[in-house]
């Protein structure tokens, strides 16, 4: 199968979920990021900015819209290193305003993927993919971009047959 890297974007703390606003001691796509890796072996790497966002939920999605606006590139706290040992990257990221949030759009352009599988899967309350997978293939023009999974947040703990049948399907 080659060597997984899974790399993803997750947000702990105050999230909505199923129409209210819940502390989540670990995010969603943290707990599916965890789930693939049990059934993959793939390393795990954790996307995450220097810049912490605000604790409140609310405050977090203004946040969120405003560097989606502008087109920002918020700066990575750590590096993935090396991705030349990994074949395969299984993307996670929660759909913010319709995509990735725009720290994923820094790792995607931080990294040569031409050549590589990419499998994005994203959690979310109802929004679904959003256009991130055709924003991924934008980005990462020389990776094959696989079908995306979408996971809903609140069922991420009971996903792992839907985890297993997609990665059996794109890996």
């Amino acid at each position: 199968m080659g060597k997984i890297l899974i790399a993803f974007y997750s947000r702990k703390g105050q999230n909505y979920v199923s129409g209210s606003i819940r502390d989540l001691k670990v995010g969603n796509t943290e707990a599916a990021a965890g789930l693939i890796r049990g059934i993959t072996g793939g390393d795990l790497f954790k996307i995450d900015t220097v810049k912490e966002y605000p604790a409140d939920y609310t405050e977090t999605t203004d946040v969120a819209k405003d560097e989606l606006r502008k087109n920002a590139r918020p700066e990575l706290a750590e590096s993935a290193g090396n991705l030349e040992e990994y074949d395969k990257i299984i993307l996670g990221y929660p759909n913010w305003w319709g995509t990735m949030p725009m720290a994923v759009f820094t790792f995607l352009e931080s990294y040569d993927f031409s050549g590589k599988t990419i499998a994005p899967f994203c959690t979310h309350e109802g929004s679904g993919l959003g256009h991130s997978v055709r924003d991924i293939a934008k980005l990462c023009p020389k990776a094959a971009v696989t079908k995306g999974l979408a996971i809903h947040g609140t069922g991420v703990s009971g996903s792992g047959k839907d985890i297993k049948k997609w990665l059996d399907e794109v890996l």
